[in-house]
């Protein structure tokens, strides 16, 4: 009986992996910026056109990404990836992502690292975090037209009489 049961999941294991319905190995390395959106995205697309040298397909500033042929170092010309960056503005800042399918997730990132290393090379170090310092309390001045109160008693002092 167990023998057909390790039989039965073995053959739905195969069925699934031979129709596509395992899950596959594209993997995205992301990354987070301390520069502005626009900043990253600009960065980016040098980075991908001009260090790289890698043919941009498709690119959008509005939305912030770029899909590009991505040739891996010692492969031949004709063995392109099609490579995607995209740069999201999120809650605690810029992120980064990078998608370089059919390739060892190595690649993606030593790519996202690349480009963070050109992003503080070309802007210098990151600016400082836009937090709002928190409001601290400040002391009440008196007001010279009232009167000031007398110091209250603490009973530490025997009083004279």
């Amino acid at each position: 009986m167990a023998q057909s049961w390790t039989k039965s999941v073995v053959s739905v294991l195969l069925g699934l992996a031979m129709t596509g319905v395992a899950p596959g190995a594209d993997a995205r390395v992301d990354g987070s910026s301390s520069y502005t959106k626009a900043q990253t995205y600009s960065g980016a697309l040098r980075y991908v056109r001009v260090d790289m040298g890698y043919e941009v397909v498709e690119k959008d500033p509005e939305a912030a990404y770029l899909i590009f042929k991505y040739s891996a170092p010692g492969a031949t010309k004709g063995n392109l990836v099609t490579g995607t960056l995209e740069v999201i503005e999120a809650a605690g800042g810029v992120r980064l992502f990078v998608s370089l399918p059919r390739m060892p997730e190595y690649y993606e990132r030593v790519f996202r690292d690349g480009l963070l290393k050109k992003l503080r090379d070309e802007y210098g170090a990151p600016p400082p975090s836009a937090k709002k310092p928190e409001a601290k309390p400040t002391p009440e001045k008196p007001d010279p037209s009232k009167p000031v109160p007398p110091p209250e008693d603490s009973g530490d002092f025997p009083h004279a009489r």
